[in-house]
């Protein structure tokens, strides 16, 4: 139900009641489905501003073009089968992240909507699939909360936001096998109950924290800014959005790291790799929010987005397993909602941010540290680098994807 239909529906429901989310009209209304796979959002486009939706597309049909080690690979998406998609040690090797050790005792917070009653299980599910420990709440390993801080009072599960919750633990797991896991689970998908729960992420001490999610830019961004996002030392990433050129919320604070996204092959190279920007990233010029001084770009006189990128699309998508409501076991996913808790994995295991200091800044100062993105485009803009790679810094890629972890230190 959440497929091209639902997509429709909602654009349908916006025009008719006279609200336009914040994107071009130049942004590809479809980029996820181009070239190879079909694909569905987990989350419903939101129908009324300050209403956020998760940024997870999940691969429907199609041949999965992944380079991983599995059997099923380059095959059509079986629900339920052996995994498709990227694993752990495809991202670790991609992107030059240390060894399983790394990482130890760090962290990792997830701010999601609504309750994943399978999370735990699920999560279980995947590190097992893959020889990672296990990561559980009896270890300690493993904790979820409302976005109050409490373990018994949680939202109303959601199915769509499940499968968000599920990318997003899956992909803290391939990234930092070794980090401990905090999921915080807001009431609703609206700012204000996520914004809480971020507050309530970095309360409990964590010090990296991925937001998965996004919406359209408004004149209360400035007051979300400084009420849920202005947290010295503390690492805050956020998807850059999946519809291709245009900004969204949260990605445009000043005090974020946002994440465009790539696509991801395996390569006859050096690095083993090649990367180029997924036409579904979000990239441009915030409406609203201030430039900050470590972002020096000239096609934008407020905040550009995005900062760095990992890979995204879902044609080159990662496995996941979730089993909630319409969760089928092992599925298929791309969209930033990939890029977002593997950046944010990749800080903890750079080590704990500097008191006081803005981790978003950190690898304007190490960009030699970064693999560089210079091909591939997310739509038509009328300042060129704001949609199409370049040498260098561009909107959709940012400053590039990790090489290691030395970029995310500060």
């Amino acid at each position: 139900m959440r497929r091209s239909v639902l997509s429709f529906a909602a654009a349908a429901a916006l025009a008719l009641s006279g609200f336009a989310v914040a994107t071009p009209a130049s942004a590809h209304s479809a980029p996820a489905t181009a070239h190879h796979v079909s694909t569905a959002r987990a989350c419903a486009l939101p129908t009324q501003r300050n209403v956020m939706a998760c940024s997870a597309l999940q691969v429907t049909s199609g041949p999965t073009v992944a380079a991983n080690t599995t059997k099923t690979a380059g095959k059509p998406v079986t629900p339920a089968a052996t995994p498709s998609g990227l694993g752990p040690s495809d991202l670790q090797s991609a992107y030059a992240l240390p060894s399983s050790t790394a990482g130890s005792g760090r962290t990792v917070a997830i701010v999601d909507a609504y309750d994943d009653p399978s999370a735990e299980s699920d999560l279980a599910v995947y590190r097992s699939q893959y020889g990672l420990t296990a990561c559980t709440t009896a270890n300690g390993c493993f904790k979820k909360v409302g976005q109050t801080g409490s373990t018994t009072s949680l939202p109303r599960g959601n199915s769509g936001w499940a499968e968000e919750i599920s990318l997003d633990l899956d992909m803290v797991s391939a990234a930092c096998p070794q980090c401990h896991i905090l999921l915080v689970e807001a009431t609703s998908a609206t700012m204000t109950n996520l914004g809480t729960a971020v507050n309530t992420a970095v309360s409990l001490g964590a010090k990296y924290v991925s937001n998965s999610y996004g919406g359209s830019e408004s004149t209360s961004d400035s007051t979300y800014d400084s009420s849920y996002f202005n947290h010295p030392g503390v690492a805050i990433t956020v998807s850059s959005g999946d519809n291709g050129y245009g900004v969204e919320y949260p990605a445009a604070s000043k005090y974020v790291t946002a994440v465009g996204g790539t696509s991801l092959t395996k390569a006859s190279n050096t690095r083993g790799w090649t990367e180029t920007v997924w036409s579904g990233a979000g990239s441009g010029c915030s409406s609203y929010d201030a430039k900050p001084t470590w972002q020096t770009d000239s096609g934008c006189a407020k905040r550009t987005v995005a900062d760095v990128s990992a890979v995204a699309d879902p044609n080159t998508g990662v496995a996941v397993y979730d089993t909630y409501a319409a969760g089928s076991g092992w599925m298929v996913f791309g969209g930033t909602s990939v890029s977002s808790p593997l950046i944010a994995s990749v800080y903890a295991l750079a080590g704990t941010p500097s008191s006081g200091s803005t981790p978003a800044s950190f690898p304007y100062a190490h960009t030699s540290a970064l693999n560089d993105v210079a091909s591939g485009s997310n739509g038509t803009c009328s300042v060129t680098y704001l949609c199409t790679a370049t040498s260098g810094y561009d909107g959709p890629s940012g400053l590039g994807t990790p090489n290691g972890v030395s970029a995310f230190t500060g």
